[in-house]
């Protein structure tokens, strides 16, 4: 059958699901009464356990990710009877529905969103029109391991397959024959593509790596990255990879980059060139926020938009907490919703688009909150009278307390075609009108003064953009310095003159006018967009269930996780599913992040990629012993080497002498220099 017939006949097949058949457990009874009495840690963490097989381990491994994790429990005890709140409909939120749907077995009609603005999604936005400009805040490198994230969207159907096809199934056809790759990672020079081959660290700089992978967590409270490292290793193309990627400041937390280190240690070798990374067709408002809110809506799940909550009502006996009611303003209306003894609240604390402030091609964006202070109709008050309440729900002050250092600019820019368009065709892998990957990641100018970056996904990035319309995103991370060719920071500028700053970089300034004329930018000023990279301490945020909390759970990225890093969709999905496994006492695992750090292919492949993809200390002794070996195929390459390369001696050889002649020159002891000495020796004489 032709696929289009294919697709056709299932459209014309498509039925409701049926509801689904009462569960008659009695044959289990023995095994679910047993499950009913253990003890699950719904939240292990792999670092600091030793992994083994035993009588103690009777639940799967911490970072165990695949099929046999994706088993569905038993619903609780009268889970048809409770009713959940939850505030705020961004990921997180949206998430926590999911879990509850499909793990908590929750009627739909018992979840209730209560949401500040009149569309969900949060900080995941996109909205616009050709004719006025299209507009996105941000976007999110995505990975292939985000368990929990893709968890959820094997199960939302597609946007624009029919049934049964899911978002995942279609994120793999837009990726698995398009490879996201950049060829333009890096320019300087006003256009001009510069060397971005290795992560150009020194031996030095390698060490002040390596130091802080081996550091604990508990000993990083408060230190910069700045504090951490070198002005020299600020200087390498490892951090320029690394700051304009994830949109790190010298100042952040050296916690948060030691994570992120963990957590992407096996994309490393994908760093320079983005062949790490996957993205979707289209912007990830209509991507993922639109077919999951489909869904949920699908199943009954209620919005109560335009309802701003300003606190919660919460009991304090002893060390327990129960939320009883929620205090909000819906419609201009003061409101109070009672919570019952057996009811659940979630709540979004904090939030990284907050008090965005909007300009155009003309305008300027201005900060309405006084004195850098967020908003009084702010949903940062809600975290900060929650911890006045009690010190379990963190600080919130520590995230949005300083605005000049958590605040960077986007522009949305709506193009037609110009001379700009001819410039982004160079530097992207294909023709960014093909709809294939245009230029696979930001692209940054080196030698801005705002450090600006630049995207082109691939387009259409919107549904409805015309097919001569490029939608093209643009940031910069430095906010308090003139431009190079517009003498003044980013953020005293209109939208045209920061696309006037972008054309001078690409070399484009004596064409600026044509490329104005056929431009309409957006811009969005936000003031807490890299809050949750501020530097952080323990306690300073609170775990999704905060420690003697009965029914309230906190979601989005300023809530503590194990392992798990911030500023990703995973992330959001994760405390989600957290907090629904908690209230509910479901008896399931929620894995810890992916266990990359731990597979000794991705170790080596990382240790030679920081090494600018030079052979490291001991490489050579590792091919003569594994070279010929079933083991060989973990021997990470060489840029030009092919696997036959591994079974040379040269580098076995000259690594060899060179520890030779280290032990000759030192003044060890002799017993143990002969015992070297042997050693080498054999490995000389193996084959």
């Amino acid at each position: 059958m032709h696929r289009i017939d294919f697709v056709r006949t299932l459209q014309e097949n498509r039925m409701p699901s049926p509801n689904p058949p009462e569960i008659d457990s009695a044959r289990l009874k023995t095994h679910i009464d047993a499950m009913t009495e253990t003890a699950v840690d719904l939240t292990p963490d792999a670092s600091s356990r030793h992994l083994h097989n035993g009588l103690d381990t009777a639940l799967p491994p911490a970072d165990l990710h695949g099929s046999y994790t994706n088993n569905r429990p038993l619903p609780t005890e009268g889970i048809a009877d409770r009713h959940v709140y939850i505030v705020g409909s961004g990921i997180a939120g949206l998430s926590a529905a999911f879990f509850l749907i499909r793990d908590g077995h929750m009627p739909a009609k018992n979840i209730t969103f209560l949401e500040a603005l009149d569309v969900e999604g949060g900080a995941i936005d996109g909205a616009g029109n050709a004719e006025d400009g299209y507009i996105v805040r941000g976007g999110r490198e995505m990975d292939m391991t985000y368990q929990n994230f893709w968890d959820v969207f094997s199960e939302i159907p597609a946007l624009e397959l029919p049934a049964p096809f899911t978002v995942l199934d279609e994120y793999r056809i837009v990726n698995d024959a398009d490879k996201n790759f950049s060829k333009a990672r890096l320019l300087e020079k006003q256009g001009q593509i510069k060397d971005f081959s290795t992560m150009g660290l020194g031996k030095l700089q390698q060490i002040e790596l390596m130091k802080l992978l081996l550091a604990r967590k508990e000993d990083l409270d408060d230190i910069t990255v700045e504090e951490w490292f070198s002005k020299d290793f600020l200087n390498t193309n490892f951090y320029m990879f690394w700051r304009t990627m994830f949109a790190f400041q010298n100042w952040h937390s050296v916690l948060e980059m030691k994570l992120y280190m963990h957590r992407f240690l096996h994309l490393m070798d994908g760093l320079n060139d983005m062949t790490s990374l996957v993205f979707p067709k289209y912007n990830q408002y209509d991507s993922f926020v639109r077919p999951l809110m489909d869904w949920l809506k699908d199943k009954g799940v209620k919005t109560q938009y335009n309802t701003l909550v300003s606190d919660l009502e919460i009991k304090a006996s002893g060390k327990t907490l129960v939320t009883t009611a929620i205090k909000c303003r819906h419609k201009n209306k003061d409101e109070t919703i009672k919570i019952g003894p057996r009811d659940l609240v979630f709540v979004t604390t904090g939030s990284i688009v907050e008090d965005t402030a909007y300009g155009d091609g003309d305008t300027v964006p201005q900060l309405t909150m006084g004195a850098h202070i967020p908003a009084a109709g702010s949903g940062w008050q809600l975290w900060k009278n929650l911890a006045l309440k009690s010190p379990v729900f963190g600080r919130p002050e520590k995230f949005c307390g300083n605005v000049p250092a958590s605040m960077w600019e986007s522009a949305t820019l709506t193009c037609k075609r110009s001379p700009l368009m001819g410039k982004l065709k160079a530097l992207s892998v294909n023709d960014p009108y093909s709809g294939k990957t245009a230029s696979g990641g930001i692209i940054t100018f080196t030698d801005s003064s705002w450090l600006m970056s630049f995207t082109v996904n691939r387009q259409p990035h919107f549904p409805d953009q015309p097919d001569d319309v490029i939608v093209v995103w643009v940031y910069a991370l430095i906010m308090d310095k003139p431009g190079d060719h517009i003498k003044k920071p980013m953020v005293e500028c209109t939208g045209n003159e920061i696309l006037t700053e972008m054309c001078f970089h690409l070399g484009l300034i004596d064409q600026v006018a044509e490329v104005i004329a056929a431009t309409k930018v957006r811009t969005a000023l936000m003031p807490y967009i890299t809050g949750q990279f501020m530097p952080r301490a323990k306690g300073d945020r609170p775990w999704a269930v905060p420690d003697g909390s009965t029914n309230l759970a906190c979601l989005g990225q300023f809530v503590e996780t194990h392992n798990d890093v911030v500023f990703t969709l995973e992330s959001s999905v994760r405390t989600a599913r957290i907090g629904v496994y908690s209230l509910l006492g479901i008896k399931k695992q929620v894995p810890d992040i992916f266990p990359g750090q731990y597979d000794i292919r991705r170790l080596l492949r990382a240790t030679r990629t920081l090494n600018n993809d030079e052979a490291f200390l001991g490489e050579g002794i590792l091919r003569r012993l594994l070279g010929g070996t079933y083991f060989e195929h973990i021997l990470p390459l060489g840029p030009d080497e092919k696997p036959e390369d591994l079974h040379k001696p040269g580098l076995f050889e000259q690594q060899l002498g060179a520890l030779r002649n280290v032990i000759e020159k030192s003044y060890m002891p002799e017993t143990p220099k002969i015992w070297i000495q042997s050693a080498i020796d054999a490995l000389r004489g193996r084959r």
